[in-house]
């Protein structure tokens, strides 16, 4: 039956997403993050120290300690959740035997995801004009495999999506493709995986694209959309660390790769390894994107730049 599906592997299998940490404002004056949590306490340095070490080491995500304010307020809800008065007692739980599934929660508190549809479109446009007619040239219309190692909630995915069957109607064609998305955050995940998106992150689309992929909503005081089954079915979602050693639970077999706006929150040697992981799961010849504020200068991986941001494994 077809549909989408969401894996969760083991804790340790944890990404460092796709996902952007930002400076988050925390209200002095209201306290509103831990707002009627009495007895909160302020993070000292040590303990954002122990946090911030573990972040980078598992994560690959630097925090300096300029974002010890970000930290402690995003935390904050955590310690509600959990009934502790102090970071002391939160840390010693989150590594202790009991405090591994906490780690999901407590990574999601601190990363936002910022994507959008047809983002960086040039991307887009070279997928449908340049990608795609060749991949039919040299395969016969084979199966595509794309992989959107930062896929966010969904809007990245679905783009690809979108493009292929444009591309196969445009040119009556029947290439068939599968799209795997991997993000850190469990709640991101599951909004990828329900598609419903509110009416302002699509105000940009063309009307013929909204009229073809996207549903209204029932309720017309809803004012969501989600994404039509068709798409959905040829997205399936998996929690992924790239951090980790290696990326067993990933086919070795990609067409295209997709690794946008993550590599500038790892530092140059943790970009490295990322890339190379990622290559590693990337077909000869395969295409590989990154986001147009990044660059691969200087890095010692098996890519062959084409166009600006994008690349072809040697």
């Amino acid at each position: 039956m077809l549909g989408i599906y969401i894996f969760f592997p083991l804790w340790k299998s944890f990404i460092s997403r796709s996902f952007i940490i930002r400076i988050a404002f925390y209200d002095m004056k209201t306290n509103s993050t831990a707002k009627g949590f009495e007895g909160s306490k302020k993070m000292s340095l040590k303990e954002f120290g122990t946090l911030s070490e573990y972040i980078y080491n598992n994560f690959g995500i630097r925090l300096p300690p300029v974002k010890k304010v970000m930290l402690e307020g995003r935390l904050q809800k955590r310690l509600k959740a959990n009934n502790f008065q102090t970071f002391k007692d939160y840390i010693e739980f989150l590594f202790g035997k009991d405090g591994k599934s906490e780690i999901i929660y407590m990574i999601d508190a601190v990363s936002t995801n910022k994507t959008d549809f047809f983002r960086e479109s040039m991307h887009f446009d070279y997928l449908m004009e340049v990608v795609l007619p060749k991949h039919i040239e040299d395969n016969r219309y084979g199966n595509l495999k794309i992989w959107s190692s930062a896929a966010s909630s969904g809007e990245e995915p679905y783009t690809i999506a979108m493009c292929m069957e444009e591309f196969n109607k445009a040119h009556n064609a029947k290439v068939g493709y599968s799209i795997l998305g991997t993000d850190i955050s469990v709640s991101i995940l599951k909004k990828a995986v329900e598609a419903i998106y509110t009416i302002d992150r699509i105000v940009n689309i063309p009307l013929n694209l909204k009229r073809e992929y996207f549903l209204k909503s029932k309720n017309k005081a809803n004012n969501t959309v989600r994404i039509v089954p068709k798409l959905r079915s040829n997205v399936v979602y998996k929690r992924l660390n790239l951090m980790d050693t290696s990326y067993n639970e990933i086919d070795n077999d990609y067409d295209i790769i997709f690794c946008r706006n993550v590599l500038i929150y790892f530092d140059a040697q943790t970009q490295e390894k990322v890339v190379n992981k990622l290559c590693e799961k990337l077909k000869k010849g395969g295409y590989f994107f990154l986001g147009h504020s990044e660059s691969l200068i200087g890095k010692n991986v098996p890519l062959t730049q084409v166009k600006p941001t994008i690349f072809i494994k040697q």
